[in-house]
């Protein structure tokens, strides 16, 4: 007898849960200075320096700071970074690793939301289950090594998103994501994309107003990081690093040399402009979690330099599959093909020298050059099959574009009660 959906989704997923976390923990020695999970947090020590620097009236950006690196985000980052300082140093890595643990959960638990489900603790579980396994995947993986903040922005856009169309709220978070880093700046083209003036005008306002209000208090700073800084991205890495996950990056990975800003523009600019228009036939189709994630991803591809661990954005996808997964068991094998894509596989060059993720597994191997930009063409396959299935399905027929199924999905397969309403109205 076939055993219910529900069944196998907790027996699929909690098997890729331990199979996840058993690899994380095996791969590579946990404890390892250079790599392991549980020594990490170089980044977020870094942002707490930030914050020192601003107490202390030390210069963010002509200093190193933390083992000698550059403080590389916004003035008005080191503000919000202010209340790591009330974390000893000695704690800060346990601490935000504990923390970035929780965002990841509440990521996977508001994209369910963005789908219809309500929360409830069988999709509570669910949910932990699928955070357990994305531990394993290269984005998330490295974001909890160096103490980053991906998931945080991420979480902040994705809730933005799932405001009411009418709610004031509704810019906010996208406001101020972009304050702290500027990659969610995309975000409100895809606002003026879906032409939700409102939301768009806000985010701007509040992105604005994260600038004004940091140079009042950080005046040196902020003349120094907007007249400078901000145009020096050497300051980050070289274009041909393998860890450069963008458009520019794969086009200096196969021309072996800095990519030509023309060259790039001209790749990245009409990809942008596929993607906004696409964003926004997804939103119209009441695809909300679908229209954010491609836009996530989109920011990732043509910002001019993304680290593996930006592209946390493959979370939410992996989310969508598998809800896709309840009436449609084949969507499984597009999630099957997707996870192990994105891991984090290690290679050892030598006993302390462990790279992680596929982009860094060695040139020599077959398929290098796809390997090495295995997340610009994981992005450029996910784009392509959408456009595609967009245009082969007019809109109004079905608010599902990709292969919908016969009858209305029940969404209650993950969540026994029922489903919120896709696109809630909100007045705050």
């Amino acid at each position: 007898m076939e055993l219910p959906r529900t069944t196998l989704t907790l027996i699929l997923l909690l098997g890729t849960a331990v199979l996840g976390v058993t690899l994380l923990f095996t791969t590579m020695d946990p404890w390892m200075d250079s790599g392991g999970i549980l020594v990490g947090g170089l980044d977020v020590h870094i942002y707490r320096d930030g914050g020192w620097r601003l107490l202390h009236d030390r210069a963010l950006y002509l200093e190193p700071t933390h083992y000698g690196l550059l403080y590389t985000y916004t003035p008005f980052s080191a503000v919000v970074f202010l209340p790591l300082l009330l974390v000893p140093w000695g704690a800060v890595t346990t601490t935000w690793l504990v923390l970035n643990l929780a965002v990841l959960f509440g990521v996977v638990l508001q994209s369910w939301r963005m789908l219809g489900y309500r929360i409830t603790g069988h999709l509570a579980l669910i949910s932990a289950l699928i955070a357990l396994a994305c531990t394993f995947a290269e984005p998330v993986r490295t974001t909890l090594y160096y103490g980053q903040i991906n998931l945080w922005l991420m979480l902040l856009v994705l809730w933005d998103f799932s405001r009411g169309e009418h709610s004031r709220l509704r810019g906010i978070g996208v406001g101020v994501a972009a304050g702290i880093k500027l990659t969610p700046l995309y975000f409100i083209a895809q606002y003026l994309a879906q032409r939700q003036w409102r939301a768009a005008a806000t985010a701007a306002l509040t992105f604005l107003a994260t600038i004004a209000g940091t140079a009042l208090i950080l005046p040196r700073d902020s003349f120094q990081y907007w007249t400078s800084t901000f145009f020096h991205s050497g300051r980050i890495a070289p274009d041909v690093h393998p860890a450069n996950q963008s458009l520019r990056g794969a086009i200096a990975h196969l021309t072996h040399g800095p990519a030509p800003i023309w060259l790039w523009l001209l790749i990245a600019v009409p990809i942008a402009l596929v993607a906004l228009w696409l964003s926004a036939e997804l939103a119209r189709r009441d695809e909300p979690l679908l229209s954010v994630t491609v836009g996530g991803l989109t920011a990732c591809a043509v910002s001019p330099y993304s680290w593996g661990h930006h592209w946390v954005w493959f979370v939410p996808l992996l989310v969508y599959l598998i809800h896709r997964a309840q009436t449609r068991p084949r969507w499984w094998l597009a999630a099957a093909v997707l996870y192990p894509a994105i891991a984090a596989w290690t290679y050892s060059y030598t006993p302390t020298w462990v790279s992680v993720g596929t982009f860094l597994l060695p040139p020599w191997w077959p398929l290098a050059q796809v390997l090495m930009n295995i997340y610009v063409v994981l992005y450029l396959v996910t784009l392509v099959s959408l456009v595609v299935a967009v245009r082969r399905r007019p809109r109004g027929i079905d608010p599902i574009v990709i292969d919908p199924p016969a009858a209305v999905p029940d969404t209650r397969v993950l969540a026994p009660v029922a489903p919120l309403p896709a696109r809630p109205v909100e007045n705050a």
